[in-house]
């Protein structure tokens, strides 16, 4: 389960010799499913950075970036060869989304199968170092998402202790709850409440921190990590629960304690009263203000001010952890917004107009770029 490899008989065929060269071959008649690598006397990568200095969390620019999507090669080669132009874009920080092991090949990497192994599909263990070290030398910080509220299919954890009948997590598994007691779950619910679980995750934090010197974490859907029940109650699920501040706060006390100064960012979206908690301990915390700037941009007046979700102040915290954002994987983009549904009551000032609509991307830019306080 804590493998730095894996073999997989049902992907590997699907991954470029140019993009991970001379990848070995699964033992193809001897065993079944993904197996686990163990390489002796394994290169160890020379670091070139070793003093980089990580941006002021008030400070931060974050691009967040698909690594398959980036360019068809899906590779951290193109991504280092393409550095120059992503300084030039303002950013100070690269938040890749997830590159540990995951089910398939072609995905957002949301369906994490090992934590500890690099996916292959973005290249070598070694080139995904020299793109952080490359990162550092540039300024860049780099921050990993991670999906630590579930497990997909292939983990060894749920494998372990499963259901065969029913397909779920058995009833003794010692890292997952049977079926998810929130709203949204995915894949397999990973129980927050288990010692075994806060271990696997503290683990898997602290080795990427230490081993790829990554500058911190987004942890994916961290509202999700409680196991109070509230069903399919998206209300409910988003009140104040003290078990999961507390869950959270213990994760990032363990994280800072073995990784000082670096960064959590929550995709959180849930009460004030409860993100307020988690910003003045310290964490980061999404700040999705996509809907009111669509409206902004779209030249719609209702539902278009921005404050609340793009100002700490707004929100009466003690510090600059609103990490506000237009757009994010999960919406459409704010352009295609304009074209499709912009405000052309107005002949000479039509928002679905190419021309217009881009000056009022130029607009909203501004409205987001000028506020104090971390973006994405």
């Amino acid at each position: 389960p804590y493998a730095e490899k894996v073999l997989d008989p049902f992907n590997d065929n699907g991954i470029n010799n140019l993009v991970y060269p001379n990848l070995i071959d699964y033992p193809t008649g001897k065993t079944t499913e993904l197996v686990t690598v163990l390489q002796t006397a394994k290169p160890e990568y020379n670091w070139q950075v070793n003093n980089y200095q990580r941006p002021d969390n008030r400070d931060l620019v974050i691009y967040e970036l698909l690594v398959r999507d980036f360019s068809i090669r899906h590779d951290y080669a193109t991504l280092i060869d393409s550095l120059s132009y992503l300084k030039k874009l303002g950013i100070n920080a690269i938040e890749l989304m997830p590159t540990n092991e995951f089910d398939g090949n072609q995905s957002w990497g949301y369906g994490p199968a090992y934590y500890f192994a690099p996916d292959k599909y973005y290249g070598t263990e070694l080139k995904l170092k020299e793109f952080i070290d490359s990162c550092h030398a540039r300024g860049i910080a780099v921050i990993m998402d991670g999906v630590f509220n579930h497990m997909f299919g292939q983990s060894p954890f749920l494998r372990l202790y499963q259901d065969r009948g029913t397909g779920k997590p058995a009833s003794n598994n010692l890292w997952f709850n049977v079926d998810a007691p929130h709203p949204l779950g995915v894949g397999y619910d990973l129980n927050h409440s288990s010692g075994y679980t806060q271990a696997l995750v503290d683990s898997a934090m602290s080795y990427w921190a230490q081993e790829y010197r990554i500058d911190g974490w987004r942890l994916d859907l961290s509202k999700g990590f409680t196991n109070t029940f509230s069903g399919q109650d998206i209300g409910a699920w988003s009140q104040y629960d003290q078990s999961r501040v507390n869950n959270l706060q213990r994760l990032a006390t363990h994280f800072w304690t073995h990784n000082f100064g670096k960064y959590i960012i929550l995709e959180h979206l849930g009460g004030n009263d409860e993100e307020t908690v988690l910003a003045n301990y310290g964490m980061m915390l999404w700040g999705k203000a996509s809907e009111p700037y669509y409206q902004s941009a779209m030249g719609y007046e209702q539902s278009s001010d921005f404050s609340w979700f793009i100002s700490h102040q707004h929100r009466g915290w003690s510090f600059h952890n609103l990490v506000g954002f237009i757009e994010s994987h999960d919406e459409e983009r704010a352009m295609y917004q304009n074209i499709t549904y912009g405000n052309s009551s107005t002949p000479a000032h039509d928002c679905s107009d190419t021309t217009v609509a881009l000056r009022r991307m130029a607009q909203i830019a501004a409205f987001w770029a000028t506020v104090p306080g971390p973006k994405m």
